[in-house]
């Protein structure tokens, strides 16, 4: 016979769950209507409970009436399907090296795996969700990217273009739009692009009110090691030219800057605390890092 979980819940007495019902009012109230763009990966990708948490998050915001768009990526999947074909897995910058036997890697993990489990459980749910990738419309035009340093990275896209609106038509419905991280270049070549980078550019084109981008610590750090709860643009760009930022955290970071400079607040936050999507949007003290939107005052 299958265990019950117990409730967390089931200790919080009526009173307690009054507050925090009305805490979230002003929250939902100031929302409401707006375009949340949230980028899943992590642990929160990985864990089954934790992408649940994840999608439950995004289900209700959806019925309080928060337009929410999911982009994911699939690095550890892809990573491992990959290893087990014999193929080789470098990261330059925290962007994988990608050629033509690993970019057919990536769309089958990202479109033909990630993406149809993630629009079955949010239907699940009770919401009501459809998967496609930047090909689709296309969305996400793309041209290759080269490193830092000038390396070829192969099929790595950086977002040239954007084109609002399948994803918008699917919102307009009620509609969750679930994003797979892959883009078709100008030259009809399927290109492989960074979660976090495709995120961040989708959140401007779409005008999003918010970009939520989930990761497995607790936002960004500081010099000293501790967390720092708000950053302007200006003071993310220092992190970045400072080296303080390492491995995924750079392509993330960068993705935000794209988003803040254009007007969206970012959020960076533990993917792996529950309902952290909640907790980061719908009450005072927040648990991540806000990089505020230039010319805005955050919030």
């Amino acid at each position: 016979m299958p265990t019950t979980q117990p409730d967390p819940t089931a200790q919080i007495d009526p009173a307690t769950r009054a507050r925090i019902l009305v805490e979230a009012l002003p929250y939902i109230q100031r929302f409401h209507g707006q375009l949340l763009v949230v980028k899943l990966g992590g642990a929160a990708m990985d864990d089954p409970a934790g992408r649940a948490s994840v999608l439950q998050d995004l289900v209700l915001l959806r019925f309080v009436g928060i337009r929410p768009v999911l982009v994911h990526g699939g690095g550890r999947e892809i990573t491992s399907l990959a290893k087990a074909l014999g193929l080789d897995t470098r990261f330059v910058d925290g962007l994988r090296v990608t050629d033509q036997r690993t970019m057919e890697v990536a769309k089958m993990v990202l479109t033909g795996k990630i993406s149809p489990e993630l629009v079955t459980t949010i239907h699940r749910l009770g919401g009501r969700a459809v998967g496609l990738s930047g090909e689709d419309g296309p969305t996400l035009l793309v041209q290759r990217r080269p490193g830092a340093n000038g390396e070829d990275l192969g099929l790595v896209g950086e977002v040239a273009e954007v084109n609002p609106e399948p994803v918008l038509a699917l919102t307009e419905r009620g509609i969750i739009p679930v994003v797979a991280s892959v883009g078709l270049g100008y030259d009809g070549q399927s290109y492989n692009v960074n979660a976090d980078t495709v995120a961040g550019a989708l959140a401007l084109a779409l005008g999003a009110g918010k970009l939520v981008m989930m990761t497995d610590v607790a936002g960004v750090k500081g010099a000293d090691g501790q967390l720092l709860s708000e950053l302007s643009p200006e003071q993310a760009e220092g992190i970045l030219e400072d080296g303080i930022a390492q491995g995924g955290m750079i392509p993330k970071l960068r993705a935000a800057l794209t988003a803040a400079r254009g007007g969206v607040a970012v959020h960076i936050i533990d993917g792996r605390a529950p309902h952290s999507i909640l907790l980061e949007l719908l009450t005072e003290s927040g648990i991540g890092t806000m990089i505020s939107p230039s010319g805005g005052t955050g919030g």
